[in-house]
């Protein structure tokens, strides 16, 4: 991983990982994204990790695409901008938000300062968005650029705000601050900024207290539930219930509870 671009820490059970690029902005051009995947990488197989929190350095958590980069002179005979930018997307950023989504961890995804384009799909990608009260989000592509929202904020917005004002947000390109952020529950909470890193913290020594599976339980039981009527849904839950409960984080909180104690989750296996 390079070190200059992000920084990697572990602290008993919690990762942190902080897009380090401060005096640009945080933009997600190709270096920082394979930074970000290496780190993912680690959290994946280091099984003493439990949780993971994502944040920025600087004045900004990103402000999305790298566009000086993409400005830049480009050899004779190089493939079109487009499909250089398709192919990077496959590879680099479209990848990032999927194995974020699919990281055996819970993610808090910890916003300070702008998150911009691209940069507001990365923050939503966490499962527990808490930002700090100056921060905000802004999606330029249509109004600025001419093209579509992507890393996954097309898809995030309108399951989390409505379409309605996924709709504003893309056509108007209105910043929305963190306050209203939470208003409209696209984010989990809008704390004040010099409390942002304790309330990460506190969030992610929460989230890795619980049982190993719980997070990969608790995406795909929200992600089901998007496409089932209500009996599809009741049938689900039926079923998970069946072999969760022979498991042994299900008898190790009844005994919890029975004893009035904590319950202690087996490690990730």
């Amino acid at each position: 991983m390079t070190e200059s671009w992000v920084q990697f820490d572990i602290d008993g059970q919690v990762a942190t990982l902080t897009l380090n690029d401060p005096g640009r902005m945080n933009p997600l051009g190709e270096p920082l994204v394979r930074a970000c995947l290496d780190a993912l990488r680690q959290v994946r197989d280091d099984h003493r990790i439990r949780a993971l929190v994502l944040t920025g350095r600087g004045r900004a958590f990103s402000a999305g695409a790298d566009l000086p980069a993409l400005a830049a002179p480009r050899p004779a005979g190089a493939p079109s901008l487009g499909a250089e930018v398709a192919a990077l997307m496959t590879e680099g950023g479209n990848r990032l938000v999927e194995q974020l989504r699919a990281l055996p961890v819970p993610v808090v995804c910890a916003l300070q300062g702008a998150a911009v384009g691209g940069g507001a799909g990365l923050a939503l990608a966490g499962d527990i968005v808490v930002a700090a009260r100056s921060s905000y989000f802004y999606l330029p592509f249509i109004p600025a650029l001419g093209i579509v929202p992507d890393m996954g904020s097309s898809w995030f917005l309108p399951r989390a705000a409505g379409r309605a004002r996924a709709m504003g947000l893309a056509l108007l390109g209105d910043r929305v601050s963190a306050e209203q952020a939470a208003q409209w529950g696209l984010i989990w909470a809008c704390v004040d900024d010099d409390q942002l890193p304790a309330e990460a913290a506190r969030l992610a020594d929460q989230l890795a207290a619980l049982p190993a599976h719980a997070i990969q339980e608790a995406r795909a039981l929200f992600d089901a539930s998007a496409g089932h009527t209500l009996a599809q849904q009741l049938d689900y839950e039926r079923d998970r219930q069946r072999e969760l409960i022979d498991g042994p984080c299900f008898a190790e909180g009844v005994q919890a509870f029975l004893h009035k104690r904590r319950p202690v989750f087996p490690p990730r296996a």
